[in-house]
Parts: structure tokens; C-alpha cells; sequence
């Protein structure tokens, strides 16, 4: 049997083996996590890209603001850093010009730590990720990635572990959540991106989405923007066990037209389906993880107003966020481009009211599990909507350009960072 698909037939197995485990083990597992989080309450981190800070909000209901956390206290010493080393220069400028749409970006990902005593940060234009103590505002640990730019995060199942896409490198970091250590790395397509654990922790997949600051965007200019595919690793050695080209399944799909570029994911509970946005595409597709191919997709609706000029569009997304409700029936889209988010029927396909929001660039999930929680980026703004009515039920306004949205957890009576 080929390499290829003795590591596709383990993640099968490995697959069924973790939902049979879910089953029957949902009480300790249960257990288990009250543990972890008493004393502490649960809570959103929002970054605020441009702003360099992270709004810490109420994870479920009005969304009303806690505090805010300065994820950069370190700033004049890092730029003394960056403007004494030409090349470090070049590529802050080149950040600010390009992805930061005039802006230095310093926020992209954060997620707490188990014990809810730091959050953990990547701030792209520093080129590093960032251990902060939520209650005194001091960095308790930095980690350079290789490269220069740091990009999305995902934390393990258990908390443990942190990754991190060194996007200039082609580089997949692995921390220890609590020293900064490095675990492991792994290479990847060009410009890795989304990063998202699978089956328990075993597995860890990276997507990665090419060149996007470029004006090449007309699709005969495809090829211009470089190695974009999906690598799953196995986590306990780091090493690749599968390749997943989309260009491949999306031709065979009969979809040449479809950037293979894949953006935000969601996995369906069990992980059998993989739901997936890719660049200059106002929808989604629908992968089946086992059968190694493309079964649906689906377009939304185009704003009138939005500019066909695919030069227009931010870091050649046009919708940019992507998430499931717990019980795996409904999808939450970010239509960014479209300057609208609405609530999906995984199984019709049909999508529910056109939620106007402003350059909504994230979705996420409420803690209780009932709502959609989409970031505002053009309004500085975070605004949930209901899974089952498709309709806005609260917004709360945050720093500016907010992006990443984040569940984690601070101490039960944390109301921000001590003035010392």
C-alpha cells in the first residue's frame, strides 16, 4: 500500500476510533474540563489588529466588554529592532503596504492558556508569538518565528501545545503553550495560513494560500501565485502523512474556475466533511475527508455594490470566515467582500437572512453554543447571530479593525491587566 494512503487509512481509523471515544467517554471527558476551568470564567478575546490589543467580551449573550489586554508593551524596543536591521525594515514596510492595507499588523491570533494566567499572541509585523500575563501586562515569554511574519494560531485539544504559521517561511511552528519552547516544525505550501488539530490532537493540518498581495488576480495569472495545498502531520513526530492539492479535486469536481487557495475551514463534528472558502469566491465547498474528494458547493449571494475588480478585494478574499454550530447543522459565513454574514442549512445548502455587517472578517462560536460571532472589521464592532433564526441578536464595539475571535478563559473576577 503507498505511503499516501496507508496515512489516509490510519486517519480513518484513528477517526472513528476518537468519535467511539467521545461516545463513550463524554463523562470523564466532561469532568475532566470543569477541572480545568473552575475559578475561571470563560470569555472572547478579540485582536484588534491595528490597534495592537485584545478585547476580552462576554462569550455568550450582549457580548459586553470586560477589559483589554495591550498585546504589544514591548513596541519601542521591537521597533528599534526592526529599524535598525534593513532587511527587517523592508519586510515591516512590506506588511504594512500589503496585508496591513496601510496599517502595521499586530494582532492575529490569541488563545489563553489552560489556566486562564496568560494569552498567548502572534503579532505579524514583530514576526513573533508572545506569552502575556493577563493580570500584570508583562510578556512572560517571546518566540521569533522563522521568517518574517507570524500568521494564524491553533491550540491543541489539550491546551498543551500552540501552532503557528510562519507565513514568509513556508514554516509550521509548534510551542509549548507555557515556556515558548519549541515542540517541533514542519514545512508547507507557500504562505501557510489556517492551522486546525484534528482527531483528538493526532493530527495537525495546514492550509496554505499562495501569494495574495499581488495584483495578479485575473485567473490567467493564477500560476503566478505559487505551491497551494493542504498538509496533515502527525503530531507526535511532526512528519507529513498527506497532501491534499485541491486543484486536483476541484478539476475533477468541475470546478477549473475555483482559486485552489484555501481560506478559512470548519470541520463537521465528527470530522467526516471539511467545509472550506478559497479566494475570490463568494461561498464554500464541501469536502469529504474519506472518499479524498469534493462533493459539493455553494454560492451565495453577490452585494450589488461590491467592486468586480478582484484587485479590490483584501488579500484576494471575498468571503473570509467560516464556522459550525455544535450540533454540526448550521454553517456561519463571513462575507467580507459582500459586507454581509448569514447562517447556513448544512444539509439544503439554503442560507438564511443576509445579516448587513461591515467587512465581517472572522466567525466564530458563541460559548453557549447558540451563536454565531462574526468580527466587524470595517466598524470596529463584534455582532452575534442566532443559529436558529439567522438574525442579529447582539453587537458590542471593540478596537480597531478587529479580525481573530477567540473562546478562552481569565480568572472569575479578572476585570483587566493591574495599573503597575
Amino acid at each position: 500500500m503507498p505511503p499516501e494512503h496507508r496515512g489516509s487509512t490510519r486517519m480513518v481509523l484513528s477517526l472513528a476510533a476518537a468519535v467511539a471515544l467521545a461516545v463513550t467517554g463524554s463523562t470523564a471527558v466532561s469532568a475532566s474540563a470543569e477541572s480545568k476551568t473552575a475559578g475561571l470564567r470563560e470569555v472572547m478575546f478579540v485582536g484588534n489588529n491595528w490597534d495592537g490589543t485584545a478585547d476580552v467580551i462576554k462569550s455568550s449573550g450582549d457580548l459586553a466588554k470586560i477589559g483589554r489586554i495591550n498585546v504589544i508593551p514591548d513596541k519601542d524596543q521591537r521597533l528599534t529592532e526592526i529599524y535598525l536591521n534593513p532587511i527587517k525594515l523592508a519586510f515591516f514596510l512590506g506588511i504594512r503596504l500589503g496585508p496591513g492595507e496601510g496599517h502595521d499588523q499586530f494582532v492575529d491570533d490569541m488563545y489563553s492558556t489552560p489556566d486562564g494566567s496568560a494569552i498567548v499572541v502572534s503579532r505579524p509585523s514583530f514576526a513573533d508569538v508572545v506569552s502575556i500575563d493577563v493580570a500584570t501586562g508583562k510578556i512572560n515569554w517571546r518566540f521569533p518565528v522563522s521568517g518574517f511574519r507570524a500568521d494564524h494560531m491553533a491550540v491543541s485539544p489539550d491546551g498543551k501545545r500552540v501552532a503557528v504559521s510562519a507565513s514568509t517561511s513556508n514554516t509550521v511552528h509548534i510551542l509549548d503553550i507555557e515556556t515558548g519552547k519549541q515542540l517541533g516544525s514542519f514545512s508547507a505550501g507557500d504562505k501557510p495560513h489556517e492551522n486546525v488539530f484534528t482527531d483528538g490532537g493526532k493530527y495537525l493540518w495546514n492550509m496554505s494560500i499562495g501569494e495574495v498581495n499581488t495584483d495578479l488576480d485575473d485567473p490567467s495569472m493564477d500560476w503566478t501565485k505559487g505551491d497551494r495545498h493542504i498538509t496533515v502531520v502527525d503530531t507526535s513526530t511532526y512528519r507529513q502523512v498527506k497532501v491534499i492539492d485541491m486543484r486536483e479535486r476541484l478539476d475533477a469536481f468541475g470546478r477549473k474556475d475555483l482559486s485552489d487557495a484555501v481560506r478559512p475551514v470548519a470541520f463537521t463534528p465528527d470530522e467526516s466533511k471539511l467545509y472550506f472558502q478559497v479566494s475570490f469566491f463568494n461561498g464554500f465547498l464541501e469536502y469529504d475527508v474519506a472518499n479524498d474528494k469534493i462533493t459539493r458547493a455553494k454560492t451565495l449571494p453577490k452585494n450589488p455594490a461590491t467592486s468586480e475588480d478582484r484587485t479590490t478585494w483584501v488579500n484576494d478574499s471575498r468571503h473570509h470566515g467560516l464556522s459550525m454550530s455544535p450540533d454540526g447543522r448550521k454553517l456561519c459565513v463571513a462575507g467580507t467582500m459582500d459586507d454581509y454574514a448569514t447562517v447556513v442549512d448544512r444539509e439544503s445548502l439554503q442560507e438564511g437572512p443576509l445579516v448587513p455587517t461591515s467587512k465581517p472578517y472572522w466567525a466564530t462560536v458563541s460559548g453557549d453554543g447558540t451563536s454565531c460571532v462574526v468580527s466587524e472589521s470595517g466598524a470596529d464592532r463584534v455582532t452575534a447571530i442566532d443559529f436558529a433564526t439567522g438574525e442579529k441578536t447582539a453587537s458590542v464595539s471593540v478596537g480597531d479593525h478587529p479580525q481573530r475571535v477567540r473562546i478562552g478563559h481569565v480568572a472569575a473576577d479578572w476585570t483587566g491587566p493591574s495599573a503597575s
